[in-house]
């Protein structure tokens, strides 16, 4: 299409005149202007009186090189101006969005063009085609561009027309440029333009788009002011507005004044206000605004019928949903994709899982369009019902739609395959979505570690953690204190400090956790002197060890039987106001007993109590086993009372040392009495129970109630240990009954216990001892 140009130029004594011959269009619209009682007639264009020359392509390449540069030259401009045809001209204009231009110095090119080649009249359609063209053609570089444009017209005194202004405004609204479209309304408004009600609803919009509700109120005042009737337009813009801010009371006063106006409302009208009400919960008013537009003879659209339907399915009220969506279909209206998405979610919240798979799985084979949230909501019931296989196959699905699953959500669905054993599933599923640009993030991928570690793959935690360094993909201290507490765990310290340096070297600083683990696995494997290292280093890089810290290295100096060093730190405890907990307390109290100092024992539960901190079975455990390994069983029993005083019932770990010191006494009367004891508070005795009792036994010589013992661990299903048949074994080989000694070892290898070097001493001292008898004879 031609530029509508004149060939009537204004006088100009420093440019003389460029006279170009009018074009079709250009002839076209000044008939338009003179004749507008033609514009509604068909009319076809004249005999063309001349060929049009093909276009000089090295003139419109010189144009677009103006163009592209980043100021504007005038005076090359004009020689080029007076070359170019209106067709080659009209060419430029036409194509500027799809070459590489400056749209500033575009602007000044055809604004330059615009000065020497038009009329006045023609002025405001040259703006409007740039308004235009530029709203249109340059979008890659956003509305800036417009409004720059549109503020250089304006303070050149140029201004487009009220049709083209109320397209401006529009579009801004339309690109969600608010704030721009109020500053275009305000520019109007100063420079004299008369808004008609196409503009005042536009920016009624606009206003109630951005959120000043109040504003779009005041302007639709003022319009009622200045004689602009507000058409249903208008109305419904205000309506919606607040409706979105929840002041429905206010809706309705407009509702009021617009029919008392006489300006009928629309359909449109009554949806805003039912969906304003579904919003707040008031159905049964929303419910009399259906029957109200029903009654004014408007039936529900799908967007009424979707906005109850989804209404409903929020509040978990799928019944009613359903009966809307059956009314829905008994008016003609089949449900769509925003139907079944909210009845899908519906069915979630009302825990009606099998019909929301269902109805997911038709959308999927239909074809369906099918939101994140309903995917999401689908796959988190799924996942709370542990149905994880379920849930991952509508993950793929999601994928497969270039949905992004969000974060929580992966977590949860990783942590729960890896703890139902399907880490591959979980790996497999973290790749992919690499692939698909949507990395899993730190969380998700410690969920991945973990699960891995805690199934013992710690190799294949140690690769993902490598995978996740290649790929740039952030690490945390607990992606690392995952992989050193499997290490831990393992028996593999020396691998965790590898670790702890690497976390070092990428700048990622160890916290109390990390230091926690790998005190707790040196203390295990009893290298107490290298603890200390690592206690002294922790304490350097300005970490503050807590009440657990102290209790790992205090259990350390006492496994290593250096109770004096713990009792140091426990006391380093009291001056650093760390508070002592029942565990430290435990830990120092079982050491003093196992060394039999019982004086410090019961001083340490003393002070426990004086702190008010509950004594735990643990600790009197402790006490009563330290008690009975003295000979003092009878006040360890007395123990047993105490314990049920404070609430606490005595476990089997209590009654086996009471069993214990009973048997190192042979006083296997009060056994049987604390066995009685034991079957009436439904407490069970575990294999070391009869280990010790069994032993007990064959100290005696009762061979017979020991080897009873043995048969009744058989029948409870208490398979016993290396201990128990050596015992036995011993306590046969002293009475000198070798063969029922042997019998207990074809028991023991039966049992798949490999006969151990005790075994045979017993078995070779049960043979030595009737020979060195025989010779003395």
């Amino acid at each position: 299409m031609d530029l509508r140009r004149l060939s009537i130029m204004k006088p100009n004594y420093f440019n003389p005149p460029i006279a170009r011959p009018l074009t079709f269009i250009t002839t076209f619209t000044i008939q338009q202007q003179n004749h507008p009682e033609q514009q509604q007639q068909q009319l076809l264009p004249p005999q063309e009186t001349h060929q049009l020359k093909a276009p000089n392509q090295s003139l419109i390449n010189s144009v677009f090189s103006i163009l592209s540069n980043p100021s504007f030259d005038s005076s090359k401009s004009k020689q080029l101006l007076l070359h170019l045809s209106p067709h080659e001209f009209d060419q430029c204009f036409l194509a500027i969005g799809s070459n590489n231009v400056n749209p500033r110095t575009a602007f000044n090119f055809f604004h330059f063009a615009s000065e020497t080649l038009f009329e006045p009249a023609v002025a405001v359609t040259v703006v409007d085609l740039l308004i235009h063209v530029y709203s249109t053609q340059f979008k890659h570089l956003g509305f800036g561009v417009v409004f720059e444009l549109f503020s250089l017209l304006a303070n050149k005194g140029l201004f487009p027309s009220l049709k083209t202004c109320n397209f401006l405004l529009s579009s801004l609204v339309k690109a969600n440029e608010v704030k721009m479209s109020y500053q275009v309304f305000d520019i109007m408004c100063h420079c004299g333009v008369t808004p008609d009600v196409y503009l005042f609803s536009t920016m009624v919009n606009a206003f109630c788009t951005g959120g000043r509700v109040d504003d779009a109120i005041e302007l639709f005042r003022k319009m009622e002011k200045v004689g602009v009737a507000p058409n249903v337009v208008t109305y419904n813009n205000i309506i919606h507005g607040l409706c979105k801010n929840g002041r429905l009371d206010e809706a309705f006063q407009f509702k009021e004044k617009m029919e008392k106006e006489r300006v009928k409302p629309s359909l449109v009208t009554y949806g805003v206000l039912i969906n304003g009400l579904v919003k707040l919960e008031r159905f049964d008013e929303a419910n009399c605004i259906l029957k109200e537009m029903s009654d004014r003879g408007y039936a529900p659209n799908n967007v009424v019928y979707n906005t109850l339907i989804d209404g409903y399915c929020r509040i978990g009220n799928i019944s009613t949903a359903l009966q809307i969506r059956d009314d829905m279909i008994s008016n003609g209206i089949s449900p769509n994709s925003v139907t079944c998405n909210s009845l899908i979610q519906g069915y979630c919240k009302s825990n009606q899982m099998e019909h929301a798979e269902h109805l997911l799985e038709e959308m999927l084979t239909g074809g369906g369009v099918i939101n994140q949230g309903t995917f999401t909501s689908v796959i988190h019931r799924l996942c709370l019902k542990c149905r994880f296989d379920s849930a991952l196959l509508f993950i793929m699905e999601m994928l497969l739609r270039n949905f992004k699953p969000n974060d929580g959500l992966l977590t949860l669905l990783v942590s729960g395959l890896c703890q139902n054993g399907k880490q591959s599933e979980a790996i497999e599923l973290w790749y992919r979505l690499l692939e698909k640009g949507f990395a899993a993030n730190t969380v998700t991928s410690n969920a991945l570690i973990h699960g891995l570690c805690e199934a013992g793959s710690k190799e294949e935690a140690a690769k993902l953690l490598k995978e996740m360094l290649e790929r740039g993909l952030v690490l945390d201290s607990i992606s690392y204190n995952t992989l050193i507490l499997a290490c831990c765990k393992e028996g593999k310290v020396e691998e965790g400090f590898k670790l702890k340096e690497e976390m070092v070297r990428r700048g990622i600083q160890p916290d109390m956790y990390t230091y926690n683990m790998l005190l707790h696995g040196l203390c295990n494997m009893g290298k107490i002197e290298e603890a200390g290292g690592l206690w002294h280093e922790c304490k350097k890089n300005g970490n503050f060890p807590d009440a657990y810290t102290y209790g790992i290295m205090i259990d350390g100096y006492c496994k290593a039987n250096r109770v004096e060093e713990g009792e140091k730190l426990f006391q380093e405890m009291v001056t650093m106001k760390i508070e002592q907990n029942a565990v430290v307390y435990g830990t120092l109290i079982r050491a003093y007993c196992e060394n039999g100092n019982m004086r410090e024992a019961f001083r340490l539960r003393d002070d426990m109590r004086s702190r008010g901190i509950p004594q735990t079975s643990a600790t009197y455990s402790s006490l009563i086993h330290g008690l009975s390994n003295i000979g003092l069983v009878d006040s360890a029993n007395q123990l047993l009372d105490e314990m049920r005083k404070e609430g606490l019932s005595p476990n089997v770990v209590c009654y086996t040392a009471l069993i214990g010191g009973y048997c190192k006494l042979g006083q296997m009367h009060k056994v049987d009495s604390i066995l009685q004891e034991m079957s009436i508070n439904n407490v069970h005795p575990n294999k070391i129970t009869y280990t010790i009792m069994i032993n007990g036994h064959c100290k005696l010589g009762n061979m017979k109630a020991a080897a009873k013992l043995l048969n009744e661990m058989a029948q409870k299903g208490i398979v016993p240990d290396a201990v128990t048949y050596n015992a036995l074994t011993n306590g046969f080989c002293k009475e000198g009954k070798m063969e029922e000694a042997l019998k207990v070892c074809d028991l023991m290898s039966t049992g798949g216990i490999s006969l151990d070097d005790i075994t045979y001493t017993t078995l070779i001292d049960g043979w030595h001892k009737p020979l060195t008898v025989s010779s003395r004879e």
